[in-house]
Order: structure tokens, then sequence, then C-alpha cells
């Protein structure tokens, strides 16, 4: 049963609306569309009229629709052909999210992970540029390992050689040989043990003390020493630097610094030989120095005498005090907030009102004597006399800042002496003589952005579930005192007064040429798969060339029977 479609364009266009608005029907890409009709069903040639123009009277149809009444009316995406529907929908079916402007992309871009982001590059050559060359690649190294703290001149060497995007993956590569193999090297020089060490990884220095009260540098590659300072009459319990300043603290309540000299290829001149005006001593705590740490603009001090002291870099003069209720073991600055530990309570500072945002009591059972922090600052590590190390996250929502467990370990028989974070290992040094490795590479995966605001997918501590750690390195005797990592290498010191070095640039190695093998093999296997696929194209195109030949010159032929043939030969 034929039927005419209406004349009237406006007749035409309400049903094509009907006909694209039925769910039976469907609007695909005009590259997929068939050009075939369905003998079942409808079949439709031409719906909207012809832009061609042509000798008849009028615009006409090129053909009429057929009802089958045993069928129904069934359409399908493959009964259409391009002129099916208008030019308007096949343009909206083709757009993607390349047509969009860029500052929307990168609004877009902006909310992924770095491994969604990875992904989204590999989807097309335009989504590649856009991804790869995507700020949000210096603010997840920045995140996760700070900036890489070089000189103007290098760091626009770096900038030319490598993009942000190649950084980051090369660093989080790195980040995966601390459970491969290793080498130890032991570093003789001081006479007694061993109190404090830190690693300068972007200078590939080390500076470590105790109580024999002499400084000494190392170079980090080599394992040799490279200067000592005079003894500076105590014990020394901490040291910090960068590449600007150097400075340690006494049990005579003094903070000693150097100051990097100009030329000099270790930085700073422990002996004071070269130029007098290097040294500088702070006095301030009326106890021993029990911890240290720089920033771009300040030094901070804990000590005994209960107070953590935030001092002028440029004048060299205490800025801050702020008072504790107990003894102050260690202290970790972010931004405009730091961190200390006095007793067994956690406190958190707002260093330019002197105020105090938060306080964790009771972290441990007993002293609190270690604490680490993340880059961000929103993550705290602690340990105690107990022998555990728990995990805290600090969210301050503007009003006031609040701390959260987010885990627990007991990796250790004793006391935990000293903390070190590197994403995303968490090491610590103990009294029983071991090194505990934790990766919280899990419990560090936040979403960025949500609704303008961080939110956190961190599942807190319910009490029950504590994790071992992931690796636990031994051969020490007892009392290890201080721990540090950064550049594949861990360095730790403790009663034996000696410094172990952990190197693990051969797992690099290692894992760098196991990496170009599994690539070398995926390339081979790609290469044969698509020698596969030709020859199967060319052996199908071949058989159908065959039967086509076969069908033109059908001759029956009818092969004698084996079984027959010989039942013949015997009669």
């Amino acid at each position: 049963m034929a039927f005419r479609c209406p004349k009237s364009t406006t007749e035409v266009s309400e049903k094509l609306v009907d006909f694209v608005a039925n769910p039976g029907i469907g609007i695909v890409e005009p590259k997929q569309v068939s050009h075939k009709t369905n003998r079942e069903g409808i079949a439709i040639s031409d719906i909207v009229p012809s832009t061609k123009r042509e000798s008849r009277k009028g615009d006409s149809l090129k053909g009429a629709s057929k009802f089958n009444s045993k069928k129904g009316i069934k359409a399908s995406g493959s009964d259409l052909n391009q002129s099916s529907y208008p030019a308007e929908v096949v343009y909206d079916c083709r757009r993607s999210i390349t047509d969009l402007p860029p500052a929307i992309i990168s609004e877009i871009l902006n909310c992924l992970d770095p491994k969604d982001l990875g992904i989204v590059s590999c989807v097309s050559t335009i989504l590649h540029r856009l991804a790869s060359e995507h700020h949000a690649w210096k603010e997840f190294y920045a995140e996760r390992w700070e900036l890489p703290a070089v000189p103007a001149a290098l760091e626009l060497d770096v900038a030319d050689e490598k993009s942000w995007k190649e950084l980051f993956v090369e660093r989080e590569f790195r980040s995966k040989t601390f459970m491969g193999r290793y080498n130890m090297d032991v570093l003789y020089g001081h006479t007694e043990a061993v109190r404090t060490v830190f690693l300068l990884a972007s200078a590939k220095l080390i500076f470590t003390s105790g109580y024999d009260s002499v400084v000494r540098m190392w170079d980090m590659e080599e394992g040799l020493s490279i200067a000592s300072s005079r003894p500076l009459g105590c014990t020394i319990r901490a040291v910090a630097a960068d590449r600007r300043l150097l400075v340690t603290g006494g049990t005579d309540g003094f903070i000693h610094c150097w100051k990097a000299v100009e030329g000099l290829p270790h930085l700073f001149d422990l002996r004071g030989s070269q130029d007098q005006n290097s040294e500088v001593r702070l006095w301030g705590h009326e106890g021993p120095v029990t911890s240290l740490a720089l920033d771009l603009t300040r030094i901070y001090s804990g000590s005994w005498d209960t107070t953590v002291r935030v001092w002028d870099r440029h004048s060299m003069k205490c800025i801050e005090v702020l008072r504790h209720s107990d003894w102050v073991y260690g202290l970790v600055p972010h931004d405009t907030t730091v961190a200390s530990i006095s007793g067994s309570d956690v406190y958190i500072w707002d260093t330019n009102s002197g105020s105090l945002l938060t306080i964790i009591l009771g972290a441990h059972v007993g002293n609190t004597y270690a604490l680490a922090r993340s880059h961000t600052g929103d993550f705290l590590f602690t340990g105690g006399e107990d022998g555990s190390i728990h995990m805290y996250e600090i969210i301050d929502d503007g009003c006031e800042a609040k701390a959260w467990q987010v885990a627990a370990w007991i990796p250790h028989a004793g006391p935990v002496y000293s903390l070190a974070f590197e994403f995303p290992w968490l090491v610590s040094a103990s009294s029983d003589g071991k090194l505990a490795l934790i990766d919280v590479r899990k419990l560090l995966r936040t979403s960025r952005h949500a609704l303008g605001k961080r939110s956190s997918k961190v599942k807190y501590f319910d009490g029950g579930s504590i994790e071992p750690p992931q690796r636990m390195l031994h051969g020490f005797k007892s009392n290890l005192f201080a721990v540090d990592i950064g550049a594949d290498r861990i360095v730790c010191g403790g009663e034996e007064g000696v410094v172990r070095i952990w190197d693990f640039s051969e797992a690099l190695e290692i894992e760098r040429r196991a990496r170009a093998l599994r690539g070398m093999r995926l390339e081979n296997r790609m290469r044969r798969r698509k020698l596969q696929t030709e020859l199967s194209s060319s052996k199908g195109g071949r058989s159908d060339q065959c039967s086509v030949a076969a069908k033109k010159s059908s001759v029956n032929c009818i092969w004698p029977n084996k079984r027959g043939l010989s039942g013949k030969l015997k009669a």
C-alpha cells in the first residue's frame, strides 16, 4: 500500500520532527548510514525535497513510501540515507569537544587527575597537544614534589628541554624504584652517635651532625666527605638547608648559620676560611634546639623551652614566639602555617597572626617524637613513643581548621624517632634499628576541584584497620635517630656513629631497561598484528575472486570415490 507525501514544506517539516522524535529511529553519522533501503517496514528514499533544480514543475519528492501492514512501522539508523534529515542535524552530530573555545577546554582539562589527563591525550592528535601542553602538569608536579629548586638560568634550559608533563612522568617513574634493588654505602667520619641528617637533593649534598658537635658535608653521588666544621661546643640535634642558607641547632640554645658563598662549588664554607661574614649565630632559646626548618623568607626553630620561634632571614631577628605546654620535638612549616609537636599533642599555628588554628590532643601514647608533612600541607604524619605512625588530614573551611585521622601503622617495636616524606613514600626510623617504607599514594588521591572547593576522597580511620608497611629495611644496630629521603636515596644515622645511604639508582636503571624491552615487545606485537591483518585481507580478496570465477564457469566435476575405485579394481 503506497501513500503520497504532502507537498507543503511545513507539513514535511512537521513529519520530519515526528520522525526524528521517534525513539526507534537513530541519528547516526552520515558515513555510517546505509544507502540501501530495507524491504520490510518503511522504504524511505528522500523525505526532504531535493535541493537540485529539475525540469519538473515545483519541488517534487524523488520517491514514495511503501507501508507493510504485517510488519508495522519500523525504521532504524541503517534505514536512513544522508538526505533523510537536514544538514543542521548532521552538523550537530559531527561536533566534539575540540569545537569549544580554548578557554573552556582548558577549564575542563583542569578538573582531571593526572591519570585521566594522560588518557585524554591519547584520544586524538588535537587533544594530545592540548592535554600535553596544559598548565595542570606543573601544578601536579608542585603538589607532589614542589617545583625544582634550580637557578633561573638553569630553569630556562630545563623548560626548553622538557615539558612539565615529561618531568612529571619521569619523576613518577622514579618514585617506583624504592621497591627495587639497592646498594648500601656506609660513611665514616663521626666519632660519636649521629643525631641528625639532611639531604639537599638539588645540590646533591648530605649534611650530618651529632654528639661530636661537628657538622659534616658529604657528596651524595660519591659518598665522600667534602668538608667539616670546627667543633661547635655542644650536641647538634637539628640541621636544615637550602641553596642559600645552612642552619644547625645545638643543646646550648643557639642557631648557627652559614650563608652560601658565591662561586663555591659546594655552596657553604664550613671552615669559614674564605669569608668571615658568611657565619652568623642566633640566640633566643633558653633550652636545647631540637628542630629547624626553612622557607623562602623565614627560619623556624623549636626547643625544649616549650617555644617555637620564627626568624626573619633578611634581618636574622626573631619576629614571632609560639608557646606550647611541653617540650617541642619537631615542626614543619607550609605557606602561612606551621605544624609542631609538643609532648603527645600536635599543634597547627597561623604564623601571620600567631594564633592557634587547631590542636590534636593525645596523638600517641607517650610523647610524639617525629613529624612530617605533605608538600600540599593537607596531610600530617606523626610518630610516637608507642611505635605507631598516624596520618591526619587537615581541613580548613575558612572558619576553623579540623584534623581527621586517616590511617595508622605499627611497623616498629620501639619509639619512632624520625619521619621523612617524599611523594608517595613515608620513611620512618626507630629505636629497633629498622626503617619502614609506607606507600601513601592511595590515601593522598584526592579530587582537585569539586564545585569550586576541594573535596577529599580518603576514608577516615575507624580504628579497626591497621595496614602493614610496604617494605622494611634491616641491617642496623639499635637506635636510629634520623632519616631523610630524596633523589633515589634514603639516608639515616644513629647510635653507631656512621651514616648509611641506601642507593636505589640501580633499580632505576633496571626498570628503565625493562621498560624499553616492554616497549620493543609491544611494537613488535603491533607490527605482527598489522601484517596479519594485511595478509588476511589479501587472502580474503583472492578467495572472493576465486569464488566468482567458479560461479561463472560452473562445471560439475564428480571426483571418484577412493573406496569405490578400489572395489572396481578388485572386481
